[in-house]
């Protein structure tokens, strides 16, 4: 269980990075202060968690896609920056399944 929760502060950790990279200061703070809900033993909180990583996973696809489209237009390579941002984000979708498990369940009852 305690490897669940560092693989998603981890992966929040790595979001408020890049919302800090854009300067985009709240939704830095809520990627950074998100974890606290782990302290909240409820399945809403959960649940919450869960959605928030899901919603991460789709900004690093998004940021992926721009990085794409940018490089492509400026005749530059893109595949390394596609491959590490994809990655990334199925490491935030990994974090956001893995707290969906029979043991987080149990601790975090409804």
């Amino acid at each position: 269980m305690i490897t669940r929760i560092v693989l998603f502060i981890l992966a929040s950790v790595l979001l408020a990075a890049h919302f800090l990279r854009a300067s985009q200061y709240l939704p830095m703070a809520l990627c950074l202060a998100l974890p606290l809900l782990f302290l909240y033993r409820n399945r809403v909180s959960l649940i919450v968690l869960q959605i928030t990583a899901y919603a991460g996973a789709l900004v690093w696809l998004q940021t992926a896609f721009e990085l794409i489209s940018a490089r492509q237009m400026s005749g530059r390579s893109w595949t390394v920056g596609a491959i590490i941002l994809t990655t990334v984000a199925l490491f935030t979708l990994v974090s956001g399944l893995l707290l969906n498990s029979r043991v987080m369940r149990e601790r975090y009852p409804a």
